[in-house]
């Protein structure tokens, strides 16, 4: 959420945010009208209740000096009636501002570049080499099964399109990454290991910016319990504070966590469905952190650094982008996606999204920060996949394959997998 001062301060700032990152303009004009409007309620109940006050004690006067109040209690009545209905309209008002002002995104930092989709977005630099092959190198869709460690048509049976089904070396090459990555994130990068509850209420659900944004996106449990399905970790470690107020001295906090993670890809509309490019359910490793304001810019690069140095360790060929501001995700002020070549397909495929959100999300759950000088402020929350399963495990069977079929365990995850190859 946006620190109101932009609404009534900083407008032409708050205009020229939203426009660099491409939206329409118009819902702006909504929130102020809207903003207006309750402010307005607000003032004329004040204006009531006064009132209401004022001719209160005259009724009192009145009865002790022995005189009729009857006609000053009927005014009473009548501003009571007025009172409650504008009490009605100003909850109605305040809801509805509510919800327009938390559709507003993040603004993006000053120095992101500005742009209209990803077709702008800056690569800053590769590490490694594509690797040559003395073959036609085969895609996932046909190596997994070819291993017998993925079995597509069982998941669909099962679940529908868009799932996948891993077995044998396929299972334990899940477990290695898991493994593989809490480790060194935990024992390396000194982050402290959570284990999370996969749903979510929807006030967390708000906290982290995921809602009302990305409703058609999230599976929702119904009614009853009213919870929703993880898109990532990150939406539950925004509110692992939620409502808390965190000391100075004890940032900056770190966690990393594994979790399943559920996506409908309601507006993929048919994009990537071979294999297991673009899934409804997944798994990630995340990285998440707590920062001082004035820390949260090398924080980003840290958290960078932290996932790159995992593709280096499996020697994945892979490359930095920068995300202009039209392709930002919602809560981001800044962005880098690590992108990780698949031969086998000819395609970059995005492993890792490393975000500053500033003090969007800290707004948003509430959740404060004290200085050591008693004042009171935000802190900064970063995220970061570190890193995301399925294309990790598509860029390492399409990069690691030899001939025949037979791929090769990276050095990184033979001590986790037990095995050095995988074979048909």
């Amino acid at each position: 959420m946006l620190d109101r001062v932009y609404l009534r301060e900083k407008a032409d700032e708050l205009r020229a945010g939203l426009i660099k990152r491409g939206w329409d303009i118009s819902i702006l004009d909504e929130v102020i009208a809207l903003d207006e409007k309750r402010r307005r309620l607000v003032r004329e109940a004040d204006e009531l209740r006064s009132r209401r006050n004022e001719l209160s004690k005259r009724i009192g006067e009145l009865k002790k000096r022995g005189e009729d109040a009857t006609e000053v209690m009927a005014q009473v009545r009548e501003i009571a009636e007025r009172l409650a209905e504008i009490e009605r309209l100003e909850s109605e008002a305040d809801e509805a501002f509510t919800e327009a002002w938390l559709s507003l995104p993040n603004l993006p930092d000053e120095s992101v570049p500005v742009g209209k989709d990803e077709a702008d977005n800056i690569v800053l630099y590769e590490w490694g080499e594509k690797p040559k092959f003395s073959f036609q190198p085969l895609a996932h869709w046909d190596l997994g099964p070819l291993l017998g460690i993925m079995d597509f048509e069982a998941a669909a049976r099962i679940s529908g399109s868009r799932f996948v089904l891993f077995k044998r070396d396929g299972s334990r090459m899940v477990r290695a990454l898991m493994n593989f990555f809490l480790d060194v994130n935990t024992a390396e990068y000194g982050y402290t290991e959570v284990w999370l509850p996969v749903l979510a209420r929807e006030e967390a659900a708000r906290g982290s910016g995921h809602l009302p944004k990305f409703r058609e996106e999230m599976y929702y449990t119904g009614d009853e319990d009213g919870l929703y399905l993880i898109p990532t970790a990150e939406l539950p470690l925004a509110n692992l504070h939620m409502g808390e107020t965190i000391r100075e001295e004890n940032l900056p906090l770190k966690y990393t966590a594994y979790t399943p993670c559920f996506r409908r890809e309601a507006g993929s509309y048919g994009k990537d469905v071979r294999g297991m490019i673009r899934v409804h359910q997944f798994d990630k490793v995340e990285l998440f952190r707590y920062v001082l304001p004035e820390e949260s810019e090398k924080a980003l690069e840290e958290m960078r650094a932290e996932a790159e140095a995992l593709l280096r360790r499996l020697n994945l060929h892979y490359r930095v982008v920068e995300l202009c501001t039209g392709d930002l995700g919602f809560a981001s002020a800044k962005t880098y996606d690590l992108e990780v070549w698949a031969p086998g397909i000819g395609r970059w495929l995005e492993v890792s999204s490393i975000s500053n959100t500033k003090d969007f999300q800290a707004r948003r759950a509430g959740t404060r920060l004290r200085r050591k000088n008693g004042q009171m402020d935000w802190p900064h929350t970063l995220n970061g996949s570190g890193l995301a399963f399925p294309r990790v495990i598509i860029a390492i069977l399409e990069n690691y394959q030899a001939p025949g079929g037979v791929v090769r365990v990276p050095d990184a995850l033979v001590p986790y997998m037990g095995t050095e190859v995988i074979v048909p």
